[in-house]
């Protein structure tokens, strides 16, 4: 039987690797590096810097529906920095992250450097950027790199499992909440509660926040519409 239209789930993007050994182990670093930071500066800041980055979702785009990444296996690197994109992090145990790249004269190119002390703190980020060590799953879960650690088997079903949960949350309710999240990062602390009221003020008007407090009222699940 279908589902009615309000029933059915609005897009979360949920990022896995193929198999269980990897999520994403990066670039190749005998033939990729050297050409890629060598490219003349203007085809670099084109096609990189102001560009959607290595993975399409880790620069220059303004994604507000939510993405869950499913971690399962290696994350080193660029696709560490994949992992970094994501809103949400699962990971299975045999999961291993690291930025590898100061044992091979760099550093991170593509939100490593930005995103991780913003997830894990100034210190955890100084450790894994500058020893480019690698953090097993236990770590990564101690020091808020992940959320949770599901087994290997049932990490892409308990994912999209997850996600099917966020679908029937307010769409509204994720899209502002995202963005002013992100805006507010280094922001002053009264601008950035400015915009949180703001934000909130900009849902009063919304069809889903009448359904979510009627849905409230007569006990029922809400029935959101994105509008």
């Amino acid at each position: 039987m279908a589902r009615p239209e309000w029933a059915r789930p609005t897009s979360i993007a949920v990022v896995t690797g193929a198999g269980d050994q990897a999520f994403c182990a990066g670039a190749d670093l005998k033939t990729y590096t050297m050409n890629f930071a060598t490219r003349p500066a203007p085809e670099f800041r084109s096609r990189y810097t102001n560009g959607p980055g290595f993975a399409g979702i880790t620069r220059n785009m303004d994604i507000y529906k939510p993405i869950v990444a499913a971690i399962n296996g290696y994350a080193i690197s660029g696709g560490f920095e994949l992992a970094l994109a994501a809103d949400i992090r699962f990971c299975s145990p045999n999961a291993e992250f690291a930025l590898q790249d100061a044992k091979w004269g760099f550093h991170a190119c593509d939100g490593g450097l930005i995103r991780l002390p913003q997830i894990v703190g100034t210190g955890h980020a100084m450790e894994i950027i500058l020893s480019g060590e690698r953090v097993d799953a236990d770590h990564a879960y101690r020091i808020g790199l992940v959320n949770r650690v599901m087994p290997s088997e049932r990490l892409v079903a308990d994912t999209l499992d997850y996600a099917q949960m966020l679908a029937q949350r307010s769409p509204l309710s994720h899209r502002f909440a995202k963005e002013v999240m992100k805006r507010a990062v280094g922001q002053p602390m009264d601008e950035a509660l400015r915009a949180e009221s703001r934000s909130f003020h900009d849902l009063g008007g919304t069809e889903d926040l009448a359904e979510g407090t009627a849905a409230f009222r007569e006990r029922r699940p809400a029935r959101f519409k994105g509008r």
